[in-house]
C-alpha cells in the first residue's frame, strides 16, 4: 500500500512561503518596506591578490581634484577600490585601455600595474571615495617610474 502524500494545508504552505522568502530574499523583502534602507550594488568582482595575514587594514578615504589634477604614476600592492561622486574620473593604466568613470560608478584597480589617474575636466572638480584593504602598515601607493 503506498501512503498517500497530502499537499500541507493553507495556512502551513503560507508560513513556509514566507520562511523560505525571509531566507533568500531579504534584501528584496526590505526593499519593499518604507522606512527602511537597503545597500544598492555598485560594483560585484572576484580579486586575486588580496592579503591573507591574520590582520588585514581597511582604509577608506577620500580625494578631491580640481579641474586638470592627476595622481602621480604609482602602483597599487593590492586592489583598490574607486567610487566615484562627482565628475569624471579617467584611470590610465599601463598596456590597457583607459578606463573612464562617472558619478555613481566603481571600479577596481588591480596590483601592480603602473597608472595615473585625472580629472580631464576643464571646469567641473572630482570627488571620488577610494577603499583600501592591505596588510597593516602598507603603503597605500608605491611610486612608479
Amino acid at each position: 500500500m503506498n501512503p498517500r502524500h497530502e499537499p500541507p494545508p493553507p495556512a502551513r504552505r503560507a508560513g513556509l512561503a514566507l520562511l523560505l522568502g525571509a531566507a533568500f530574499c531579504v534584501p528584496a523583502a526590505h526593499a519593499q518596506v518604507p522606512g527602511l534602507a537597503a545597500p544598492q550594488l555598485v560594483l560585484k568582482e572576484n580579486v586575486l591578490q588580496m592579503p591573507r595575514g591574520d590582520t588585514q587594514e581597511v582604509r577608506v578615504m577620500t580625494a578631491a581634484f580640481k579641474p586638470g589634477d592627476r595622481t602621480v604614476f604609482h602602483t597599487h600592492r593590492s586592489p583598490v577600490t574607486v567610487y566615484v561622486l562627482e565628475g569624471q574620473f579617467t584611470l590610465d593604466l599601463e598596456g590597457r585601455a583607459p578606463v573612464v568613470l562617472s558619478a555613481g560608478q566603481a571600479f577596481v584597480e588591480p596590483p601592480n600595474v603602473k597608472m595615473t589617474g585625472y580629472n580631464k575636466s576643464a571646469t567641473d572638480p572630482l570627488r571620488v571615495v577610494i577603499f583600501y584593504v592591505s596588510d597593516p602598515n602598507t603603503p597605500f601607493l608605491d611610486a612608479a617610474h
